[in-house]
């Protein structure tokens, strides 16, 4: 059977399997984003309080996730939730359950990207007048209104290019969950070599695809950016 052969969909290749690994890829890093960006914001607001034990806790969190070797966070996750998770059910009963593998790979990577991102919002929200809130609060917008109106537009536009490559990074991140038994492209390509003995060629493809998410989302983040800055003036 010739190389390219073995890219057939069906019982006669790994197309398939390589397709849906690609699919599950894509499914965590767009899962993981959300959730990272959310906590991430959360984390620079933290560090941007009055309250004291806020600003402690939310250092003390970023220098945890952003120092721990991500593996080593997954695996934290995984086996510590289940081993967490099934004590808490004995409380109740003697069922057994088991951590989705999905969930773990995206809240391990949602850590880890929350702690990196909330770094890249801090430094944006430093780029951001303090007269603009107390400006927007004079003319009677609520906090809430401000934060809503008058920060975030701003906020998105001084951290795009930030997170831009952290989403780089979370894409590459997801091979990891292969450890985890998690079906993704790495794991389906490794399943793929150890079936055919075609190291080369399966991880040639594999990489592959990996560029080509990698440039896609370059485009696309770059018109995001574009369009985020679209209101700045060009200085000659």
């Amino acid at each position: 059977m010739d190389l390219i052969s073995q890219l057939a969909w069906g019982a006669t290749g790994w197309g398939d399997e390589l397709a849906y690994g690609t699919l599950l890829t894509i499914q965590l890093a767009l899962a993981t984003l959300p959730f990272g960006l959310a906590l991430g914001l959360l984390i620079a607001l933290a560090q941007r309080s009055n309250e004291k034990s806020l600003v402690s806790a939310a250092n003390i969190y970023t220098t945890i996730f952003r120092g721990l070797p991500e593996l080593l966070t997954l695996f934290i996750v995984y086996y510590g939730g289940q081993i967490a998770l099934q004590k808490l059910i004995n409380l109740f009963t003697d069922t057994y359950v088991e951590v989705n593998a999905f969930v773990a790979g995206m809240i391990a990577l949602g850590l880890v990207f929350s702690a990196f991102s909330s770094e890249v919002f801090a430094s944006a929200f430093k780029g951001i007048p303090a007269g603009q809130g107390e400006a927007a609060q004079a003319l009677g917008m609520t906090r809430w209104q401000a934060l809503r109106l008058v920060t975030l537009p701003q906020l998105v536009r001084l951290s795009i290019g930030g997170l831009s490559n952290l989403w780089l990074i979370l894409l590459k991140e997801t091979s990891l969950v292969s450890i985890i038994a998690l079906n993704d492209l790495l794991r389906n390509t490794n399943l793929a070599v150890g079936s055919t003995k075609q190291p080369l060629f399966f991880y040639s493809v594999a990489l592959l695809i990996y560029l080509a998410l990698s440039l896609i989302s370059s485009r696309g983040l770059g018109a995001i950016e574009a369009y985020a800055k679209r209101g700045e003036k060009r200085v000659a």
